[in-house]
């Protein structure tokens, strides 16, 4: 019984999604942009904000010591972008602490934005999808109402009814992709601002040590 219920329930959502029209394609297509974009930047996210907290203090030991060429191969050995980022101040040691900073930061400022790659798309899938879907429901309204017009005096509720139904279809659909979209790109770019300050708070940390 149970497995009834769920191949009828499979079917009619299928067969709803069909009932949509042509610009459910342009919303599924924006679906799967939507998971791609967001797993690939979250992937990209939580690999950046992998840090190692023994990494300061290493470069600290050796920028006390003298060693900067040391202190730039461990950074080198670390990928992230906090790493990149002490790398290049350390090379810019004997400069002033203004150059220093300002080497710092426009490399964050790199590594920031390249996290931030995909987050307008997002962003603006969250504001389109729901449009696409609200332009669907339009087009068939209109359609519904045509055909009521040419069934003249022998109008059948049926005709308005299951022209609604269609129509409503693709306000659903876009609405579920805008909302995926919203909360994607509202948790990642939460997530990009956590790595922001503590890349921030690096960044004071090693200037207080070279200064």
């Amino acid at each position: 019984m149970t497995t009834i219920l769920q191949a009828e329930l499979e079917f009619s959502l299928i067969d709803m999604a069909f009932k949509g029209g042509w610009l459910m394609l342009p919303l599924v297509l924006l679906s799967f942009v939507t998971i791609y974009l967001f797993s690939m930047k979250l992937w990209a996210i939580k690999k950046a904000s992998a840090y190692n907290t023994e990494l300061l203090d290493k470069v600290k030991e050796c920028i006390n010591a003298g060693d900067y060429r040391q202190a730039r191969e461990i950074c080198q050995q670390e990928n992230s972008p906090i790493a990149r980022m002490l790398e290049k101040g350390i090379s810019k040691i004997g400069r002033s602490a203004q150059d220093i900073q300002t080497s710092v930061e426009n490399v964050g400022s790199i590594e920031i934005a390249n996290l931030e790659k995909g987050l307008p798309m997002m962003a603006t899938i969250a504001g389109g999808a729901p449009m696409i879907g609200f332009l669907g429901t339009v087009m068939g309204m209109v359609q519904a109402f045509f055909n009521m017009a040419q069934a003249g005096s022998n109008i059948d509720i049926t005709l308005l009814s299951g022209g609604i139904y269609t129509a409503m279809v693709t306000t659903v659909a876009g609405l579920i992709v805008g909302i995926m979209a919203y909360f994607g790109y509202n948790f990642l770019t939460s997530r990009v601002s956590n790595l922001v300050n503590k890349m921030e708070h690096i960044t004071i940390e090693f200037l207080d040590m070279v200064d």
